[in-house]
């Protein structure tokens, strides 16, 4: 982060922000800084990855199943941007530490031992430990004594649009958000490769909640997409997974995606709209919809 910090210090921070008299290595104006860049990043991220997403990628024909909420994405992005301020203070915390010198972050290529190779090498295992971490910290966060405390607020979108992916409870965020801030205490990362890849991530949040289910045949047993996470959404207890259905399968949570067998939200949608009922009043979550019972929209949250 002290990249971003330094790019922000030379070009508007220290020429027009700062007195003179506050250094830039000064412990105080590190952390104004980072709480006002973190938050700014993040909001921009959000919302123009979030936009982009929403208007060339998102099915919009997914707004009109009976379980998306009335001005839903309206209040993703409330709720999400009302997060957001909570959620940068103790990722700001873990930043402060990083720039500070204390995580395993790098300059050079030359400074780590396996060069370039290393380089390659540890994307790979950032992927992989994240994975695997947010798979186990996401299902703690389906247990009894923690989901209706942080969980349940993200589970409010059945039929999420692309701006439910931030849309989380500031401790649920936080907590799934962790392994990537991790990483780099515990093992060598490049800093450029650092946001790269945080970059991608928030990439990759977006694109699990953009209704787009198009998956190359031969992957969609390996990795976890739109499709898979929209079952997640809609069946509440299956494919926790982040990147791979690895972990999924390993633990017994794996469910091969409703919508790339012709029994997703959208085929609802058409068959609703074949029989004419899909302008009748909406469903509140339970019970029949014109004949047409929850089991076919929603699996019940335990």
């Amino acid at each position: 982060m002290d990249l971003v910090l330094n790019v922000a210090d030379f070009y508007v921070l220290t020429p027009y922000v700062y007195p003179t008299s506050w250094p830039e290595d000064g412990a105080l104006r590190q952390i104004i800084s980072l709480m006002v860049v973190t938050n700014l990043g993040a909001a921009v991220l959000y919302l123009g990855l979030g936009a982009i997403s929403y208007y060339f990628i998102f099915d919009h024909d997914l707004m009109k199943h009976p379980q998306f909420l009335e001005n839903q994405v309206r209040r993703e992005i409330q709720y999400a941007l009302t997060s957001l301020p909570w959620i940068s203070i103790p990722t700001v915390a873990l930043f402060f530490a990083e720039v500070r010198g204390y995580s395993k972050l790098y300059d050079n290529v030359n400074e780590f031992p396996l060069g370039w190779p290393g380089l390659f090498l540890s994307m790979i295992s950032y992927v992989v430990f994240t994975d695997m971490c947010i798979y186990c910290i996401h299902r703690c966060l389906h247990h009894k004594l923690t989901y209706k405390l942080f969980h349940k607020a993200h589970h409010m979108w059945k039929i999420p649009s692309p701006f439910a992916s931030h849309a989380l409870h500031p401790v649920d965020a936080f907590v799934q958000g962790l392994p990537y801030h991790i990483y780099p205490f515990l093992f060598p990362l490049h800093k450029v490769l650092y946001l790269l890849v945080y970059v991608f991530v928030n990439i990759w949040a977006i694109s699990l909640h953009d209704g787009d289910y198009r998956v190359p045949r031969v992957l969609t047993t390996v990795i976890c997409g739109s499709a898979h996470h929209a079952d997640h959404h809609l069946f509440f207890n299956y494919n926790y997974g982040q990147y791979f259905a690895l972990w999924d399968r390993l633990g017994g949570s794996y469910r091969h995606p409703s919508g790339l067998m012709g029994k997703g939200p959208n085929d609802l949608i058409r068959k609703l709209q074949a029989e004419g009922k899909l302008g009748c009043e909406r469903m509140k979550g339970k019970g029949q919809l014109n004949g047409h019972s929850s089991r076919e929209v929603t699996h019940k949250e335990e």
